[in-house]
């Protein structure tokens, strides 16, 4: 799979699909996500086309992001009936194989699962997960705040990335996935481990 010939494709369609702000936050993921791999011994390439790709759907209309994510065979969750937005990741992956004939089964995971993670996701899904919350858009991401995530184990930065988002998610009085909790609690387990040993 020509993955250089792939990622500047994707790169068009998302640039043609979202606003210029989105697509410029596409970029910044794109590079981070591959920046997270190089980092943690993934492959970078894939990072990245995952990172340009993530945000292709966001400004679908909310229809088309039902209609594209329930060609993966998984239900419509309540909480993304109500917020079809939600959908995005999983109206990606369903795009990324239909129109670029992307089968990458990684890829395609981290894509569908990038907004809210998933218990026992991918690591390329945990890093891409990690780059859109701490790429150098995001209010938070100053240098020194990545600096000392990338001090982590790929587990405890995704732990500490999870738990800052909850709290965020949970001041704002926004919506959590279900998951959200269990996800926080197995991953709490596993760095505790990891420390132990």
């Amino acid at each position: 799979m020509d993955y250089l010939k792939l990622i500047e494709e994707v790169k068009e369609f998302t640039r043609q699909n979202v606003k210029k702000t989105r697509f410029e936050h596409s970029v910044r993921v794109a590079e981070m996500t591959a920046r997270l791999c190089r980092h943690y011994g993934l492959d970078e390439t894939k990072g990245y086309l995952a990172g340009i790709g993530h945000d292709m759907c966001k400004d679908f209309p909310d229809d088309q992001l039902i209609e594209l994510s329930l060609k993966d065979g998984e239900p419509v969750l309540e909480i993304e009936k109500n917020l079809p937005s939600l959908l995005h990741g999983r109206a990606a992956a369903v795009l990324m194989e239909e129109k670029f004939g992307i089968k990458d089964a990684e890829i395609k995971e981290a894509v569908a699962n990038h907004t809210s993670a998933k218990l026992g996701i991918c690591n390329l899904g945990k890093c891409l997960f990690l780059a859109d919350k701490i790429e150098p858009g995001r209010p938070q991401s100053t240098d020194e705040y990545r600096e000392n995530l990338f001090k982590l184990s790929l587990d405890e930065m995704f732990l500490s990335v999870l738990e800052e988002n909850y709290e965020y998610i949970t001041k704002k009085g926004y919506v959590v996935y279900p998951e959200t909790l269990k996800m926080i609690e197995y991953y709490r387990g596993m760095v505790n481990n990891e420390e132990k040993n």
